[in-house]
Formats: C-alpha cells, sequence, structure tokens
C-alpha cells in the first residue's frame, strides 16, 4: 500500500495531537524542546521498555566532558579512628566522560500505518506509535553501549547495524583505558573436553572461565560483593546448555540445564539485548553508566510524504561511562573460542 489511508491519518493525527498534549507543546511537527518534568517521563519511557536499563545507572549531566559520576564507593565503609570519628571519601574516580551528539528516529512506513489503523481503536494505535518509538531508542542505547567503537561523523548504519561507529560503548572505554582488565590471550570453552586433558587457555565449562576472570582481573575488595554479576553471550550459554542436555537422563537434570545460565561460577547471570554472543563480561551493574545532558533532548513527530513514512525523532548530548574500571573484567569475543584448543607446538 503506497499512500495513507483515511483511517491511519486519522489516527496519526490523534497520536501527534496526544503527544503534544503530553509535551505540553502546540505542534510536534517541528522540533521541541523536551525539558523539566518531561525529560524525567521521557527517561522513565526509555527504562520501561527495556527491563535491563533500569539495572545499569542512567544519570542526567551537565557538562558534555566531565569527571566520571561515582554512584557509590565500593570499598569499606567501617572502621575507628583514635580521638576522631572513622570517616572514607567518597570521591570521583579521576577519569573522564565526553558526550557526543546523538540523533535517534523511528520509523514506520505508511503500508505499516495502515495495518495499525484497522487492527484496533484509536487508543491501540497511538499506543503503539509510542511503543514503537521508546523501545527503539531504549534498545539502542543498550546496543551502542555493548558495540560501539568509535564516534564518525557520519553513522553508516549498514555496514555498522549495531551502532558500532555511534559512540564508543563500555568495553571499548575500558579496551582504551584499561586495557588489562580484559583478557587477550586465546581462550577456548570446550564443553566435550576431559578434565585431566585440558591443554592451556581450555575451560569444560562457563563456571571455571568466569571464577578465573573474576578472580584474576576483579579488585579484592570487590570479588566477593553480592553486586557482581556476569554478563555472557547467547552462544556461550547454548553451548553449555546442549551439552548438559544431550547428558540429562533425568528430568531434575534436564530443569538444571534449562536454568544453568540464571547463575555461573556463583554469579547471577544476564544475556542483555544486544551482547556479543562470544563475550563474557564480569562488573556491578552500576558500573555501567550512560550520560545524557541536561536541557539537550529535543523531539519531533512528522509525517514524510516523500518517504511515505512516519517519523518520530530523538536528539540528545549522550556517552557512556565506566565507573570502576577494576570492577570491570572481561573476555573479548575476538579472544573467545568454542571448541578444543589446538595441540601445543612441539
Amino acid at each position: 500500500m503506497n499512500f495513507l489511508t483515511p483511517v491511519a491519518k486519522a489516527c496519526l493525527l490523534a497520536y501527534t495531537s496526544n503527544m503534544a498534549t503530553a509535551y505540553g507543546v502546540d505542534d510536534v511537527q517541528h522540533q521541541f524542546s523536551v525539558t523539566g518534568p518531561m525529560e524525567t517521563k521521557l527517561k522513565a519511557a526509555l527504562l520501561e521498555q527495556v527491563e535491563f536499563l533500569s539495572l545499569i545507572s542512567m544519570m542526567d549531566v551537565d557538562q558534555i566532558k566531565g569527571q566520571v559520576v561515582k554512584v557509590g564507593d565500593y570499598g569499606i565503609a567501617t572502621g575507628r579512628k583514635k580521638d576522631g570519628r572513622f570517616n572514607t571519601v567518597n570521591g570521583v574516580g579521576g577519569h573522564n566522560y565526553e558526550l557526543t551528539e546523538t540523533d535517534s528516529c523511528a520509523s514506520v512506513k505508511w503500508s505499516t500505518l495502515a495495518v495499525w489503523a484497522n487492527a484496533g481503536r484509536q487508543n491501540e494505535f497511538v499506543k503503539l506509535m509510542s511503543q514503537n518509538a521508546t523501545r527503539r531508542f531504549a534498545l539502542d542505547l543498550l546496543r551502542v553501549g555493548f558495540n560501539g567503537t568509535s564516534v564518525a561523523e557520519n553513522s553508516d548504519p549498514v555496514n555498522n547495524p549495531m551502532g558500532e561507529d555511534v559512540n564508543k560503548g563500555w568495553h571499548q572505554i575500558v579496551k582504551e583505558k584499561a586495557a588489562g582488565q580484559i583478557v587477550t590471550d586465546p581462550i577456548y570453552f570446550n564443553p566435550d573436553a576431559v578434565t585431566a586433558d585440558l591443554k592451556p587457555g581450555e575451560y569444560k565449562t562457563l563456571d571455571a572461565i568466569v571464577t578465573e576472570l573474576k578472580n584474576t582481573l576483579i579488585h579484592p575488595s570487590l570479588r566477593n560483593d553480592p553486586r557482581l554479576v556476569v554478563l555472557v553471550g547467547s552462544d556461550l550459554t547454548a553451548t553449555a546448555q546442549t551439552k548438559m542436555m544431550n547428558q540429562a537422563d533425568k528430568p531434575s537434570e534436564k530443569v538444571a540445564a534449562q536454568q544453568m545460565d540464571k547463575s555461573i561460577g556463583g554469579l547471577r547471570a544476564y544475556t542483555p539485548p544486544f551482547f556479543p554472543g562470544k563475550r563474557i563480561v564480569v562488573t556491578l551493574l552500576s558500573n555501567l553508566h550512560i550520560y545524557t545532558q541536561v536541557g539537550t533532548r529535543s523531539r519531533k513527530s512528522e509525517n514524510i510524504e516523500d518517504r511515505k513514512q512516519h517519523e518520530d525523532k530523538y536528539w540528545r548530548m549522550e556517552g557512556y561511562a565506566v565507573e570502576e574500571f577494576e570492577g570491570y573484567a572481561a573476555i573479548d569475543e575476538a579472544n573467545m573460542n568454542i571448541g578444543p584448543a589446538p595441540a601445543p607446538v612441539a
């Protein structure tokens, strides 16, 4: 369908009118600033769309460049001092963040609008449109956060479908500023291996990999912190589950296999959206930060006839940061291999 149906037009009018009322503006077809209470509402809408975002640290900051914001001190807070009161300093970490221009556009083709308009009542159409925009904006926060490696003047979504050139994400930041926190030696996850015959860099279980990663690269003061979790790629969990399911001969063992990705190496495990399939990260979720500059958010919602689609746009200054580098330990997907390690060279 290459035209906007009368029903779809009416639904779009209701949608844009509803948005104008919500943001307190006369017209959403021209760019408008999102300030004050509406900034808080927009942030809440993004968090509502993707549960994982509510687990990390999303904050507004005043400056485009500055020192990373401390959300807490991970060291000890208890002790004593002769002739005085014991105290610890909860200051900044000493490393910096930098925000960059970030522009999102969630478009819906006229053909899809027609289907949505005919599928239910007008208020359902409005809900679909609103959720489509906020969900795509929210998911992109994680897509870039886990995969971003650079800030291109002109981003290329065809060659960088995971937002690699939109911004520098958490993993890239640690690579550049604390490279020792990321394993660079080849690692082999081989669930078929015989424990007694494991070669250097070869592991039979994800538990063994995660335990060693935690105990070698996470700061000693954090290794037993109950907030520590493991982020693990779906390729790795799928391999482990398949092995366990193939070996299970009791219902209880099959249940254990299905649940194995909930806890790995004694840590609660997550596989977030768009997380690289063969990456492993041990960290505190509060250690992962997303910053947006106060007062820079702007929205626009318009029907573009030349492209035969409706476009919801969201512009802001945004960036990523890691609070404590020693609270982030990872095996990069480029160094992770699924299968047996090669035989040692004689």
